[in-house]
């Protein structure tokens, strides 16, 4: 029940009854921790429910002081469509296709974009026209895909993706070709099988979200000369040219690319780290298994799919959507086994957390005479037999990091776990900022305790290179038909995730940075291109960025699937003081 609003002095009415909503959550939180009501009562007094008023307060704690703020609400017009909405009227009266009055306001003063010319029509109670057969000249350049033919003298066009071909020499150099042809990837009469890997990688690379949406740049002349085609193939013929491919062309293609990344020195091969990621789908009636998934915080129908990265250079090495429930813990074996395959040796290290495999896995992972270090899931009773040690039964020590908890406890003892025999290393950290102690579990019985923790912090770096997957290569991207292979789209991450390391490698002051940065400022410029007997130039249009692209070390290469043609880059020149 509400308590009764005490009687205020003239003007009090203003506090009383407070009418914008900052200050009524300004009174309604001064009732509750000044006047002492509950927060039932505070929230009928002011209008809000008891659980609103129990958040605001959590919010007031943890740091929110910004009660007296309005919160501006955003536009609640966009003056780009209102600008052109006669305009957008008129045309569609003439019959105008939605493309076609996008295609008429682009060069006026109230260009739109085809998303807006749509909601107006919309709003405008406008119904969609009917279906039309393409144009005779549009039927005429969407002719069948087949192989560029070269021209006998220079052949210059314009190009929207010119800075995707500075990623040429990255796959040259990572040997795509060997990669596509030691993995048995198949071809057409009209299309080899390097082209399809080169389409699908252009696709991937200049962050097209989904492959059904190639038909808007497939005529594109930069894409076109990166695959060694005419056009790219059209959304139905690489969905279905994903779906030859099996785990098996994977695997290899993976173990060969991974080869060529030692040579290059973006993989070092020693310790790896290990992580399930979760692919969600939106669509309905499929045939998936549920997983958790994190960002959604619920386990529901996705693909389950494994990375392996390299614990030195931080690359995605591995990668495998083929997993399921059953076989999820075998995962770090077939991993291990992968890269025995590629080097010629197992792994010297293998980091992952609790949920990677169980502890028959652990045990296998030992028999084969690997070295792991993972994390073991609490429960109530280690974590009290923990908390009651003596003081005197942990140890300091001091960790190579920055921050705040660099001098952690640890406590170590040997210990047996479920389905593994062997007794492992467990080493109890406290002092890391958690509530309980972390439990780190190993069969390296050599290292110090220091060593081993600051090496199983590094793991969480494969979740920030996931996540730059997710936003640089669409990783999470799957229509709900999923007319794409995803296994093969997670291997082509990989490649793609390399050759974007490569090129960043190259240019100054970018070593670290993320690929869609190395996308935005770089890979996204126009140009043109210019097709010759000998050789393929590519002009780079000016941008803020071009200084350190004239700064950067960029090759000329012969490219293989250009039949042994050059590439040649030319940089627009600095502007003279």
């Amino acid at each position: 029940m509400a308590s009764a609003i005490r009687p205020y002095r003239m003007g009090g009415e203003f506090f009383a009854s407070p009418e914008g909503a900052a200050q009524r959550r300004y009174e309604a939180l001064r009732a509750y921790f000044v006047e002492g009501l509950s927060a039932a009562q505070a929230g009928a007094r002011f209008g809000y429910t008891e659980a609103t008023v129990a958040a605001m307060a959590r919010d007031f704690r943890s740091g929110d002081r910004d009660f007296f703020v309005e919160r501006r609400p955003g536009p609640r017009v966009a003056p780009a469509k209102a600008a052109a909405r006669d305009a957008v009227v008129a045309l569609r009266a003439q019959g105008r296709s939605i493309d076609e009055i996008t295609a008429a306001l682009a060069g006026g003063a109230t260009p739109l974009n085809r998303t807006g010319v749509w909601e107006i029509c919309r709003d405008e109670g406008l119904e969609r026209l009917a279906t039309r057969a393409p144009a005779p000249a549009l039927r005429e350049r969407q002719a069948r895909t087949r192989a560029i033919t070269w021209p006998d003298r220079p052949v210059t066009e314009e190009t929207s993706y010119a800075g995707l071909l500075l990623l040429v020499p990255a796959l040259v150099d990572l040997d795509l070709p060997g990669a596509v042809a030691a993995a048995g990837w198949p071809g057409t009469r009209e299309v080899a099988a390097l082209a399809s890997a080169l389409s699908l990688l252009a696709l991937k690379m200049i962050g097209q979200r989904r492959v059904s949406h190639v038909d808007d740049v497939a005529l594109d002349a930069g894409l076109g000369t990166f695959a060694a085609l005419g056009s790219l193939p059209k959304a139905t013929a690489l969905g279905t040219y994903s779906y030859r491919l099996s785990r098996d062309h994977g695997r290899r293609f993976l173990a060969a690319l991974g080869a060529s990344a030692r040579r290059t020195g973006q993989v070092q091969g020693q310790s790896f780290d290990l992580d399930f990621h979760a692919i969600m789908h939106f669509g309905e009636d499929v045939a998936l298994e549920k997983h958790y998934v994190p960002r959604r915080s619920q386990r529901t129908e996705s693909v389950l799919s494994f990375f392996a990265q390299d614990g030195g250079t931080h690359n995605l090495v591995y990668a495998n959507a083929a997993c399921t429930k059953a076989g999820q813990s075998g995962e770090a074996l077939a991993f291990a086994r992968h890269w025995r395959q590629v080097s010629g040796a197992y792994p010297e290290l293998l980091v992952f957390d609790s949920k990677v495999t169980t502890g028959a896995g652990l045990a296998a992972l030992d028999a084969e005479g690997i070295t792991f270090l993972t994390l073991r899931a609490r429960n109530a009773k280690l974590t009290a037999t923990l908390e009651a040690l003596p003081s005197d039964a942990w140890t300091t020590i001091t960790l190579d990091r920055r921050g705040p908890y660099t001098r952690p406890q640890v406590h170590e003892a040997t210990v047996t776990v479920r389905g593994c025999p062997k007794a492992l290393r467990q080493i109890a950290v406290r002092g890391l900022g958690h509530d309980h102690p972390t439990l780190v579990l190993t069969n390296n019985t050599t290292d110090k305790a220091a060593r081993l923790v600051d090496r199983y912090a590094k793991r969480m770096t494969i979740e920030q290179r996931l996540e730059e997957s997710i936003r640089s290569f669409h990783l999470d991207a799957l229509s709900s038909a999923v007319a794409l292979n995803v296994d093969l789209d997670t291997t082509l991450t990989i490649a793609a995730q390399l050759a974007y390391d490569w090129l960043r490698r190259r240019l100054p002051g970018y070593e670290t940075a993320t690929p869609d940065t190395i996308w935005r400022r770089f890979v996204s410029t126009k140009g043109s291109v210019t097709l010759g007997p000998g050789e393929v130039v590519v002009r780079l249009g000016e941008r803020t960025y071009s200084p350190v692209l004239r700064a950067a070390n960029l090759p000329t290469v012969s490219v293989p699937w250009w039949d042994g043609r050059r590439l040649r880059f030319e940089l627009p020149p600095g502007k003279r003081k």
